[in-house]
């Protein structure tokens, strides 16, 4: 290797370390994740080829950054929270376990491992004397950090007690602070409409809200905590003997642990795990991660094992997953309207691969986001996919900037129909307020067709989309005209789907008024707002004649919601379509809820996986008619879990838990019912 080689190193090093600084001190990422990983292992190779090139500060060596001179007090850990080396691929984390074979034998594998989700949070160390939290610290650069022990108190989540017996006298847990997307978006909401910016994602947001000055102002965050390990003091004896029995304890200790763990026998259990986590349960979790954490179950391995520069640990690894945010140029911002009539701006990209999907198109939620965080037509911008669905735009990197940007204002007309747009006073949505706007057919079509409106299986949005293309479908009551002849002459049909299609919209007219009513796709009604309107009229007839102030003294709905849905039906075009859908024989009346004989009176249940019949919806329709009560997750609260195809996590938790566990068929015996 010649002297480009030593260059090279210490470029890398210049790199590695500003932006590690950027991270971990800033709180302001100037590298998106994958290429930080990228230069970084580039810096290690350079530097496991030639030794002479490592120098003394180098970031390989050390952990995280320098903590920052501030206002906060310096906190020593028990012991280095050490940092994690990467497998970002099968055959990398079969190589890992190649060397920890080598070093201690057979052993590594007759522990088995335990896989955790990577958080993607901000490091805390959380110091418990006698049970009682006294300390809680940054992780700062693995040695020492800086005492937010008030700020962390705010953290509901985080007992300052720990519960149960059996803990160390003093004992360090160590975990991860983060926010989960809805908390994250609900904050920015709250901060747009107060004309505070905004923040650019969840991560930043959690680790700058511990380094506040004022407790007070962290605690208006919704920031969130998991615990995964801990440290003793030197030769303290080990309160648990492997990683599965810890996460076990910290439960009991009150210590809230991360979902979706699993012991895994073998290096290809690991594997499957980390597939299935990458491809399936990431995008399902409320909050982000970039990867799995893969340990050594035994916790004596780890002590021989150990770390390499007193650093990384030879006994767990980060399998890290597809990158979910990088970096392009937004090339233009456009408009679109929605079935309630607001106004989308959405993001036209260079097209960039994120997480294995070509991106072109993102969402930038509403136009005061866009101000909040002075998006440019011309920026480079970070983009993710949430929940590894939707693309979205963090926000700009402004240091990328040439001056040849240009600022975005919205439109004072709709861009569809000409009228002039409307805000409703304390709203950061403007929207268009006529009804008949051509701009929200085919929203209004793809909401009245979901799953918890109408139900229609098989009506897609691109199956939508070529109905309207077609012209055979105009207004949702056009739905109920199609027939199996017309459709099977378009492309992607056949005689039998067209006429499953048709069967399937024709089922749905027995869908009850509140299902149709939240299909209508009325302005503020949600599933909540349509369920207690639809119980309290029973009839839709009843609901059109009712003033606003009838409507707002239905018990919880608001003003809101009373005078949009009185405006709704008082719109001739809305008053038409009720009819055209009354000739077409829908459901206008609600079933009563079930009396005291009710077969599911009183009872929890829980609905996971594909059941052979029934949707979710209709599901959770013959429940509540039955007196039963729908819940998202599973506890001891739980009477029935009703499990169908691919149960996944609720299944096990349910087990674990000895609730009750029924298939579709034994619901529907239950209820009288034939399968």
């Amino acid at each position: 290797m010649s002297d480009a080689g030593a260059a090279r190193a210490a470029e890398l090093r210049a790199i590695v370390t500003r932006a590690a600084h950027d991270y971990y001190v800033r709180d302001r990422p100037s590298l998106p994740d994958a290429e930080y990983d990228r230069l970084f292992r580039e810096l290690q190779a350079l530097e496991a080829a030639r030794p002479e090139l490592r120098t003394a500060d180098s970031p390989t060596l050390r952990v995280g950054a320098d903590v920052a001179a501030s206002h906060l007090a310096k906190h020593r850990h028990l012991a280095p929270m050490a940092s994690l080396d990467n497998a970002m691929s099968d055959a990398e984390l079969e190589a890992w376990e190649e060397k920890a074979v080598r070093l201690v034998g057979d052993a590594v594998r007759a522990s088995g491992y335990t896989v955790e989700l990577k958080i993607d949070g901000a490091a805390v160390s959380l110091t418990y004397r006698d049970g009682v939290l006294v300390t809680g610290a940054t992780r700062g650069n693995g040695t020492i950090g800086e005492d937010v022990t008030a700020n962390l108190r705010t953290i509901h989540e985080i007992p300052l007690r720990l519960a149960g017996t059996g803990w160390p006298g003093l004992i360090e847990i160590r975990g991860e602070v983060y926010m989960t997307f809805d908390g994250f978006e609900q904050m920015n909401a709250e901060r747009a409409r107060a004309g505070e910016p905004v923040f650019a994602n969840p991560r930043n947001s959690a680790a700058g809200a511990l380094r506040q000055k004022d407790p007070a102002l962290t605690a208006q965050r919704p920031l969130r905590f998991f615990g995964y390990t801990f440290a003793l003091p030197d030769n303290a004896p080990l309160p648990f003997r492997t990683q599965w029995e810890l996460l076990d304890t910290l439960e009991r200790w009150g210590i809230p642990v991360a979902p979706h763990r699993r012991r895994c026998a073998t290096i290809a259990a690991v594997h499957a795990w980390a597939h299935a986590t990458e491809h399936e349960t990431r995008e399902q979790l409320p909050f982000d991660i970039d990867g799995g954490v893969v340990k050594v179950d035994a916790l004596a391995l780890h002590a021989e094992l150990g770390l390499v520069n007193e650093r990384v640990p030879r006994w767990a690894i980060a399998r890290k997953f597809t990158a979910s945010i990088e970096e392009t140029r937004l090339v233009a911002i456009h408009v679109n309207v929605g079935r309630t009539g607001k106004l989308n701006p959405w993001a036209e990209l260079e097209p960039v691969e994120i997480g294995g999907v070509t991106v072109r198109n993102a969402t930038l939620h509403n136009a005061q986001l866009v101000a909040q965080k002075d998006l440019r037509v011309g920026d480079t911008v970070q983009v993710r996919r949430a929940g590894d669905v939707i693309p979205q735009v963090i926000g700009p990197v402004p240091e990328k900037r040439s001056g040849h940007e240009v600022p975005w204002r919205p439109p004072a007309r709709c861009p569809v129909c000409d009228t002039a747009v409307a805000r409703e006073e304390g709203e950061v949505d403007v929207y268009c307020p006529n009804v008949a706007c051509p701009g929200r057919r085919l929203e209004a079509l793809v909401h009245f067709a979901s799953r918890p409106a109408m139900d229609i299986r098989g009506l897609s949005d691109a199956r939508i989309a070529q109905l309207v293309e077609a012209g055979l479908v105009n207004d949702v009551s056009d739905l109920y005209d199609l027939g199996s002849a017309r459709l099977a002459q378009l492309d992607g049909f056949a005689e039998r789907s067209a006429q499953q299609l048709v069967d399937a919209i024709a089922g749905s007219k027995a869908q009850p008024l509140s299902r149709l009513l939240f299909g209508l796709g009325i302005r503020h009604v949600g599933e909540g707002a349509a369920e207690l309107l639809a119980r309290h009229f029973g009839d839709l007839d009843r609901l059109a004649a009712a003033a606003g102030a009838t409507i707002e003294g239905v018990r919880g709905v608001g003003p809101t919601i009373a005078a949009s849905v009185a405006d709704w039906f008082a719109d001739p075009w809305a008053r038409r379509l009720v009819e055209k859908l009354r000739r077409r024989g829908l459901t206008f009346t609600e079933p009563q809820a079930a009396g005291s004989d009710g077969a599911l009176k009183g009872l929890t249940i829980v609905i996971t996986g594909t059941l052979p019949t029934l949707s979710r919806a209709q599901a959770t329709q013959l429940v509540e008619q039955a007196g039963g009560r729908v819940t998202d997750s599973v506890s001891k609260k739980t009477s029935l879990l009703v499990a169908g195809a691919e149960a996944g996590s609720k299944l096990e938790k349910a087990r674990a838990l000895g609730v009750e566990v029924i298939d579709e068929a034994s619901l529907l015996q239950r209820l009288g019912r034939r399968p």
